[in-house]
């Protein structure tokens, strides 16, 4: 483990949908929550709720919360350019950058989690668990918006899963 970078990982996945509807999947409270959050709620910079089918903005904040889960988590959208590039601050001080690009018939989503401290919770807890969350999300995404098939577990009576 020498040589085992704590402090990023990337995710790649290709799925077959028109790059723009997957932007939105990452930008618009609506879409989020088809794949992604239980609620997610976007301020502008001066505060004011953005709307459910309206994208982020760079400058903009956020309040998410998952299924199955109490806790919350806030941040900030770092850059969103309204098109293809997206930057959140995510646990604490950590940035993800959503890239998508167009490839053979699907759009390409590459996410990289970096900035990662690297005592031990945080190897733990942000290294292995986001990488672990991650990837489960991304194939989410991609069930999400090829067939409409949501695989998250949001039954309150079963604990905490691989899928939530």
């Amino acid at each position: 483990m020498k040589n085992f970078d704590w402090t990023s990982f990337t995710k790649t996945i290709a799925v077959k949908a028109p790059l723009a509807d997957i932007y939105n999947a990452w930008t618009q409270v609506e879409e989020l929550e088809k794949w992604f959050l239980k609620k997610v709620i976007f301020k502008d910079e001066s505060g004011a709720l953005i709307g459910p089918k309206l994208n982020v903005t760079a400058g903009s904040s956020y309040h998410w919360l998952w299924f199955l889960y109490e806790d919350a988590m806030s941040g900030l959208i770092k850059a969103a350019n309204g098109k293809d590039f997206l930057q959140f601050s995510f646990e604490g001080a950590c940035l993800v950058d959503v890239k998508l690009t167009e490839k053979a018939g699907c759009t390409i989503v590459e996410l990289r989690q970096h900035q990662i401290p690297t005592d031990d919770q945080s190897k733990q807890h942000i290294r292995l668990g986001c990488a672990s969350g991650w990837a489960f999300y991304l194939v989410n995404l991609k069930s999400v918006y090829e067939g409409g098939l949501d695989l998250r577990n949001k039954d309150e009576n079963l604990p905490p899963m691989i899928n939530n």
